[in-house]
């Protein structure tokens, strides 16, 4: 059987990202980030779509290149369809449909969450590679989800447990700008967390039952002790933020990993995969450790490079797809809002 190749295109957010996959094995991964939301503290839609329409010809062009392939040898052009920002998300579902008309090859739709999923299944050329058996359970968590997942294969996944309000890195980067520093705040929480005391401070954790998750209060308990403490001294956040950071980083890693071991126990399963990107945060890697020890859980954790939004994440998914010939329409349309 001669190779698949499979063109993958990714543009649900604010990074446009196209890979270039050989079956499972990723031969480039490109991606071009938009520093143009920094100075608004988040995302602007309209700014992102087009960035999009800039970025899009020369990524694309860029990871064909890398891999070696000219876009007559593609077998199907694999491509986020949802859910996202709708703008972002029409630049790459447009340019697929025009590749894939003009190439005369069929189109796989990605669901972007089942993306960040099936990363694990990546494979890199001369690279060790370690994949969950299925069924496995998924802590999925992004700026924009914060979910449990009990992954039966790669087409048949079922949501245990979600955020009711904010998601975790919508948290993380909220305080962050309360605190005044900066966008994105996940990353700037992480570093300043390595230099503080988690224990410092205590913030409110939520009662929620079952396996879902809320940040609404915490958030809210996070902004009224600051408030009180900058009103007794002006210049607290900037002489305690390593603590501030610290502390709300480990309350937030604590109630994840509750909720998940609650998960894992009542079904019993000990492969625990962590995906999206706030999987990149050091506390929260660290925690799948700690609990892999206790609890004697089989982890999988992604490279640094897969966790973010990406295209080859979207091109594993497409070629299994593909090898089911589970191909979509040209008049599909992309979408904002979904579950699994």
């Amino acid at each position: 059987m001669e190779n698949i190749y499979i063109l993958a295109i990714e543009s649900s957010c604010d990074d446009t990202s196209a890979a270039v996959m050989c079956g499972d094995v990723v031969l480039s991964n490109v991606t071009a980030s938009q520093a143009v939301h920094e100075q608004y503290g988040g995302v602007v839609p309209e700014l992102a779509s087009r960035a999009h329409e800039q970025n899009i010809v020369p990524v694309v062009d860029a990871a064909l290149k890398r891999a070696g392939i000219a876009k007559e040898q593609l077998s199907a052009i694999a491509f986020t369809r949802g859910p996202g920002l709708m703008g972002s998300l029409l630049v790459g579902v447009s340019f697929a449909k025009g590749l894939a008309a003009s190439l005369g090859i069929p189109m796989v739709e990605v669901n972007h969450l089942q993306g960040h999923i099936m990363a694990h299944f990546i494979k890199e050329e001369g690279a060790e590679h370690h994949s969950p058996e299925f069924p496995f359970l998924c802590l999925m968590v992004s700026g924009g989800n914060s979910q449990i997942v009990k992954v039966n294969s790669y087409k048949d996944m079922e949501i245990i447990g979600q955020t009711i309000d904010d998601a975790a890195g919508e948290a993380m980067d909220k305080c962050a700008k309360v605190m005044g520093l900066g966008y994105p705040g996940g990353p700037i929480i992480d570093r300043l967390a390595r230099e503080g005391n988690p224990k410092a401070y205590t913030f409110s954790k939520p009662h929620i039952p079952g396996y879902d998750y809320s940040f609404s209060g915490l958030k809210t308990s996070f902004l009224y002790t600051l408030r009180k403490l900058v009103a007794e001294e002006e210049n607290y956040v900037e002489n305690h933020k390593e603590d501030l950071a610290a502390s709300f980083e480990a309350t937030v890693v604590d109630i994840l990993m509750g909720k998940l071991y609650k998960a894992s126990k009542a079904l019993g399963i000990k492969r625990i995969a962590l995906s999206g990107g706030v999987s990149a945060n050091t506390a929260l890697r660290q925690a799948f450790h700690d609990y892999a020890k206790r609890y004697g859980w089989e982890i999988f954790i992604p490279k640094f490079g897969f966790t973010t939004d990406n295209a080859a994440m979207i091109g594993i998914v497409g070629y299994y797809k593909f090898l089911d010939n589970d191909f979509c329409a040209m008049d599909q349309p992309a979408f904002s809002r979904t579950v699994l």
